[in-house]
């Protein structure tokens, strides 16, 4: 089916495999965090090692999501998509038997490429196939379930571990998306309409190349640098990131300018809805995995808190989210896209300053119960604030690049996920290396994030006029 009047209805079955596609790739991004310790004790692994089976899935994951995107527009994005689940299966059951580091490295970087042939298909196909109050509520859904994602993470990893089941230990956490995918590649073909651009683009080579080289460059040096002291070669891999991205811009002007198909079409970085989709990605997303990130290594270092403890504390910061994604569509409709991403900014901030006066005044008998209100304060705002980032994003964007803005701010998206982290992880170790205190890294690291989160209030209150931004969906 091509885009158009013809392109059939998105069912309610449909829409849940969707969304159960994609679970899989956000469940990895965090899951994988409780299991080091185990993999490290099992495969002897360095923490540059370890640092990099991280990394390497958000490298990969990043750098390939545009192209994704493209291939789902030439030749179907169910197709793609079903491509992308069955890539994923196969990397995760490598993942689960790998004997060596080295193994397991190559195959989180494959897992990384099957997300990214799964994550833009999803997006472009409510995009396409779903109209008015149906396309704002899947949104809504879409944003709720990518950032429920993380949490179901944290926990089922805790709980899988803990559980051994058959004697796997750390390797279930892979192998429990097997059956997961299989289960999605027998229902897509039923379930899923097929939907692709009217003519196919030719592939943007040089976009792609020059794409990976810059984000790969900038995650290699973040996710290195402090482990290696930031010798020369993680200044120069730094370096060359701007330079990249420099030369990357005046490729794609000039394709575009010849009426080719660039990756990543520099006319949708001029529309006024784009723009400030990317500067979200940018501050929230990478403060939103930085704080997954320090929180959880404060619950079990600095709390002595278990794996599954560590995950059982975030589940109140799941479900808020979760139900704040459900109303969010009523949200947007009353107060409109931009307000109700200034609500959840406001509600997000609060929620860390009670955090923070949590673990101040009740150190070093901070339980779970007593996290609660400042965890389920942080996740309901989070939700608001994703479920804008979609809208806003998407909101002028032409259905004949819906893949390619999709896989525009996913790539971006992804690339902050990586980068928060190494970025608040860095503030985290340097405080925990001078002052030898936990309490004191997060609360330092918990201000930081607080801080670039007023910086997205300040830019999203300078946008108002030129997004005119209006109550609706």
């Amino acid at each position: 089916m091509k885009n158009g009047a013809d392109v059939p209805s998105l069912g309610s079955g449909g829409l849940l495999v969707l969304l159960a596609g994609q679970l899989l790739p956000m469940i990895d991004f965090s899951i994988v965090n409780v299991a080091l310790d185990a993999i490290s004790t099992a495969l002897h692994a360095s923490p540059i090692q370890l640092e990099l089976i991280v990394a390497v899935y958000g490298i990969a994951f990043a750098v390939t999501l545009a192209m994704g995107g493209r291939l789902g527009d030439n030749y179907g994005r169910r197709r793609v998509f079903t491509l992308g689940v069955v890539l994923f299966g196969v990397a995760s059951l490598l993942c689960g038997i790998a004997s060596s580091v080295w193994l397991l490295l190559i195959a989180r970087g494959l897992q990384g490429i099957g997300a990214a042939l799964v994550v833009p298909q999803i997006l472009a196909t409510l995009h396409v196939c779903l109209h008015g109050r149906q396309h704002a509520r899947a949104i809504g859904l879409y944003g709720g379930i990518g950032g429920l994602a993380f949490i179901i993470g944290q926990v089922l990893g805790g709980f899988l571990i803990a559980a051994n089941f058959g004697g796997y230990g750390w390797r279930s956490v892979f192998l429990i998306n097997i059956p997961l995918c299989i289960m999605i590649v027998l229902l897509a073909a039923k379930t899923i309409p097929e939907t692709k651009k009217a003519e196919k683009v030719s592939v943007d080579l040089s976009g792609t190349s020059l794409l990976a080289s810059a984000i790969g460059c900038l995650l290699v040096a973040l996710a290195l640098g402090p482990l290696l002291h930031w010798s020369w070669p993680c200044i120069l891999l730094l370096a060359a990131f701007p330079l990249l991205l420099n030369r990357l811009w005046r490729v794609e002007v000039k394709l575009e300018q010849q009426q080719g198909a660039p990756l990543l079409p520099p006319s949708l970085m001029r529309l006024n809805g784009v723009r400030f989709g990317l500067s979200i990605a940018v501050l929230f997303f990478s403060c939103w995995s930085g704080f997954m990130f320090a929180v959880a290594l404060t619950l079990q270092s600095g709390l002595g808190m278990t794996p599954f403890q560590s995950g059982n504390a975030f589940i109140a910061l799941g479900v808020a989210y979760f139900l704040g994604s459900l109303f969010s569509t009523r949200v947007v409709e009353k107060l409109g896209k931009l307000a109700t991403l200034l609500t959840g900014c406001g509600i997000q901030m609060t929620g860390l300053l009670a955090l923070m006066f949590t673990f101040n005044n009740g150190w070093p008998d901070v339980g779970i119960l007593a996290l609660i209100p400042a965890t389920a304060l942080t996740g309901l705002g989070q939700s608001f604030i994703v479920s804008c980032f979609y809208r806003i994003g998407l909101s002028d964007v032409p259905k004949d690049h819906a893949g390619a803005g999709s896989a525009m701010l996913s790539t971006v998206q992804q690339a902050a996920f990586g980068l928060g982290p190494m970025l608040l992880g860095s503030v985290y170790s340097q405080v925990l290396q001078q002052h030898g205190s936990y309490k004191e890294a997060i609360l330092i690291t918990l201000a930081a994030e607080w801080m670039l989160m007023l910086l997205l209030v300040v830019r999203s209150v300078m946008t108002r006029k030129r997004l005119a931004v209006q109550p609706g969906c």
